[in-house]
Parts: C-alpha cells; sequence; structure tokens
C-alpha cells in the first residue's frame, strides 16, 4: 500500500472524521504514535491502515486492497 492508497482508504472509510482519527487516534500497534506519526516515522502504510483498522473496528472485509484506483495485474500479461 502506498502512501495515496493509505489516504484514499481513510477517506472512503471514516468519510469526514477520517483526518481526525489520523492525526489525534494513538494506535497501540504502531507504538501508540496517532496514523500520521507513524506513517512520519517511517512505518509502512498498509501497516498504519491496518492498526487504524483494527483500533477502530472495521470489518475484515474492508481492511484488504483498500485505497486502489484499480486492481493490480499478474506479472507477464
Amino acid at each position: 500500500m502506498r502512501r495515496s492508497e493509505f489516504d484514499r482508504a481513510v477517506e472512503a472509510e471514516f468519510g469526514a472524521r477520517g483526518l481526525s482519527l489520523v492525526l489525534d487516534l494513538a494506535l497501540p500497534q504502531v507504538g501508540g504514535r496517532t496514523s500520521a506519526d507513524a506513517l512520519a516515522a517511517g512505518v509502512p502504510p498498509r501497516e498504519v491502515w491496518l492498526a487504524l483498522c483494527a483500533e477502530t473496528d472495521v470489518p475484515e472485509s474492508r481492511r484488504h486492497g483498500v485505497g486502489r484506483l484499480e486492481p493490480r495485474r499478474a506479472s507477464g500479461r
């Protein structure tokens, strides 16, 4: 997951409150940092996304692949 995909996933899942969650919600899975602080410290966006989902009880079915504009294609095609 790239940072841009993280941003789209937050917007899609949380809407207007997404920015507040990214800036204010401490996530135990990334050392008690906020999403913004974890990303700034170099934690991979996918790890931060999954920590944010876990902390906010996002269902498993909406945690994977969110934020991509289109699916990745298999190599060699």
